[in-house]
């Protein structure tokens, strides 16, 4: 089979020996497509992830093999996500599932950038839905992506009609201000960039370059280095500013007393709970978050090029389309 790996500086496609269930509980799944995550290029530029690794985990797959006692059956079109919660650990019974010891263990194998893929019993029991009809591959795709937003916009804990302000309206900035409209919120989006911009506006967001007046809560999306600075003039006195990107680390940056003063909330959000994905399955559903038109399709062996033109922002998300 054929996968994609670090190698060095570059991602290369290779062929390897096809995985096998044997006697394994799970399912082995053929990867029709598979989105390119940010947090999969933050490992290949700064070299987190070692020589060899195949990332991805944004997938859509169809079951090949199965030994599972789910309804899941040969043949099911499925979306899944890569991390499992215990649920028993002092950071599920506090809602911090992404710091979960087993949620940190557990993967998809080998990775998403892959022909096929293992899936463990636990993985089917808890994190794979079968994909609704309605949706193409490509938007069942960000199943997981907006799982993750869904985490960041409950913890915001916002009232009915809140102001929320969106800062950067790359991907996870458009489907962030569709998400807080569907649980209620009064969102503005802002960027930099016309073309972006008009893009948000197109998605039927409320999108500014230039901001006025205060607002509730701020969704950091983007990693630029003014993003805090941004978020601490709108904020209002008491209000939450939710870190959902990561941004460049400079310890004299530090608002503390900002912080302390205005008695403001801040909170990183990261990765979601099965309650979560589930929610997000069913926003994507009923056409609440649309994310047509937002990837650009790329071939497997096209891969280093989807990394560099997303890197390059010459699109604003890459799909590589695998065994469809």
């Amino acid at each position: 089979m054929r996968i994609a790996v670090i190698n060095n500086d570059k991602i290369i496609t290779e062929q390897t020996e096809k995985i096998t269930l044997k006697d394994k509980k799970g399912a082995i799944v053929k990867v029709l497509g598979c989105g390119l995550c940010g947090s999969d290029i933050v490992k290949f530029v700064h070299k987190i992830s070692k020589n060899g690794t195949v990332l991805g985990h944004e997938i859509v797959a169809q079951i090949e093999e199965i030994n599972s006692d789910t309804n899941f059956k040969t043949g099911d079109v499925i979306v899944t996500s890569h991390h499992i919660p215990c649920g028993e650990c002092v950071y599920c019974k506090h809602g911090n599932v992404s710091m979960c010891e087993h949620f940190k263990s557990t993967n998809i194998h080998p990775g998403g950038f892959s022909e096929y893929v293992y899936l463990s019993e636990e993985h089917l029991k808890n994190v794979a839905h079968l994909k609704p009809k309605i949706l193409t591959n490509i938007e069942a795709s960000f199943y997981e992506p907006l799982g993750c937003i869904v985490r960041a916009v409950k913890r915001a804990n916002l009232l009915k009609d809140d102001k929320a302000l969106v800062v950067g309206l790359g991907t996870i900035g458009i489907l962030t201000s569709q998400a807080l409209k569907a649980y209620g919120a009064n969102v503005v989006g802002c960027d930099l960039l016309d073309d972006r911009i008009k893009l948000a506006k197109d998605y039927g967001i409320n999108a500014q370059k230039d901001i006025e007046g205060e607002f509730d809560a701020i969704f950091m999306t983007s990693g630029a280095d003014k993003a805090l600075f941004t978020a601490l003039k709108y904020v209002r006195n008491g209000g939450k500013i939710i870190v959902f990107s990561s941004t460049p680390h400079d310890e004299t940056a530090y608002p503390n007393n900002e912080i302390y003063y205005r008695e403001l909330t801040v909170m990183g959000s990261y990765s979601p709970a099965p309650v979560d994905l589930e929610d997000s399955l069913k926003l994507l559903k009923e056409g609440k978050v649309k994310v047509s038109g937002l990837s650009t399709v790329y071939k497997l062996d096209e891969i280093q090029k989807a990394f560099n033109d997303t890197m390059s922002n010459k699109i604003m998300k890459a799909y590589i389309s695998i065994g469809e």
